[in-house]
């Protein structure tokens, strides 16, 4: 392997530019960085520079800072750009991007609407450029080790699974802007992690039932002084049936006091899987029959079935020999490793010119799965995954295209 490292800039310097910044800080520190961080790229001069300046006291090197994606992109240093800006952009980012000759990772969701990912597939067929969606929730030790299970075949025939989250509160979930439909509302934003856990899991879906609802019609600031009306949906619920005939029941209802619940199980012919909340140092539970199997057992079990176990070197060397930070570490220690992995496999894909592990289909793909539930919703009957990816149904779409073409 060539010891060159690429040059990625990070584009967009907000609250997810700055947690991607400490996964290829996390990558430096481990000693397995594939790439550097050449340059930053924010409308704000003044948040790009204050990022450059934690940079330079993370990676010890100091990126170059621009305001203009035109001049960016005129700098040869930059080989890859990394897309953490509002999602209304990144279509118009990564095709740039792209026609200028460089690779694009893509914050998720890849897109806003389906019509504007086909744009930015489209874009890297024609130019040859690498697409990657940056999905990280599958990267943590418990997902890998629940998708083991799965392919090892241990829970016999699977029937059903299931992705529920219900609980919360009235309070604003992040940003404002992830409330309003035309930005990409939360129970997108959030639903695309757990479609492409699904279809990790299971298999690509095909039919959706269900639809959207705004559950919490005013969410306030924490402190209460503000409030907005949302427009966009912040709960989702659906029934689901994959390409193997295998069910799936999800909610996503951030909404609510009282009772929290959430859950991600397997059910087969053999046994069940309870898996742990993403990012938690939780175990995965496999029940089969009256015998129980976690941790060290389940993974011995799984090695006796031939199956591979995918937490390879660079996992281990952010997050552990599990994958999953160990016992008790800070949340923002296993965030910057779960995106150190995948930021790592897109640059290791560009190096080694393969497909980064969720390309740009990857990404549609999640986006395509749970539009399928809102235009479900609006059309009134279930929908195929195979029509929204398509173009054959988009009624819901419809208003953010529109919106994103009068920007």
């Amino acid at each position: 392997m060539s010891d060159h490292k690429l040059g990625v800039a990070i584009v967009g310097c907000g609250f997810m530019g700055r947690r991607h910044l400490l996964g290829f800080a996390a990558l430096h520190k481990a000693g397995v960085s594939k790439g550097e961080v050449v340059a930053l790229l924010d409308i704000n001069k003044e948040v790009a520079d204050k990022v450059a300046d934690e940079a330079f006291e993370l990676l010890g090197k100091r990126p170059a800072v621009y305001t203009s994606l035109d001049e960016m992109m005129k700098d040869p240093a930059v080989e890859a750009i990394d897309i953490v800006t509002d999602p209304r952009t990144h279509h118009t980012i990564a095709v740039q991007a792209m026609e200028a000759g460089r690779h694009v990772l893509c914050e998720k969701p890849l897109s806003l609407t389906i019509k504007t990912g086909q744009i930015m597939l489209e874009a890297a067929k024609r130019t040859g450029m690498t697409l990657g969606t940056a999905e990280n929730y599958r990267r943590g030790g418990a997902n890998r080790v629940a998708r083991a299970v799965i392919e090892s075949g241990m829970l016999g025939k699977l029937h059903l699974m299931i992705e529920m989250w219900a609980g919360g509160d009235d309070k604003i979930i992040i940003s404002k802007w992830r409330h309003m439909k035309e930005s990409g509302s939360i129970g997108i934003d959030m639903s695309i992690h757990y479609a492409d856990i699904i279809e990790y899991f299971v298999g690509p879906v095909e039919r959706v039932w269900g639809r959207g609802i705004i559950a919490e019609p005013i969410r306030y600031t924490k402190d209460g002084d503000e409030s907005i009306i949302p427009t966009g949906e912040d709960a989702l619920f659906a029934s689901m049936r994959t390409a193997d005939g295998i069910d799936v029941q999800y909610t996503y209802l951030p909404s609510g006091p009282g009772i929290s619940h959430r859950q991600r199980s397997l059910h087969g012919t053999k046994g069940s899987m309870l898996v742990p909340g993403d990012r938690s140092d939780g175990d995965v539970v496999v029940q089969l029959g009256e015998r129980k199997l976690m941790g060290a057992e389940l993974v011995a079990e799984i090695a006796k079935t031939g199956t591979h176990l995918n937490i390879n070197d660079v996992t281990k060397a952010v997050l552990g020999p599990d994958g999953t930070g160990g016992k008790g570490a800070p949340w923002a220690a296993v965030d910057s490793g779960y995106l150190a992995v995948e930021i790592d496999d897109f640059i290791d894909a560009v190096l080694n010119k393969r497909a980064p592990e969720v390309d740009g289909m990857g990404g549609l793909r999640a986006l395509a799965v749970v539009y399928a539930i809102l235009e479900s919703g609006v059309a009134g009957r279930e929908v195929s995954v195979d029509e929204v990816i398509t173009g054959k149904i988009h009624a819901y779409q419809d208003e953010i295209d529109q919106s994103l073409e009068r920007r």
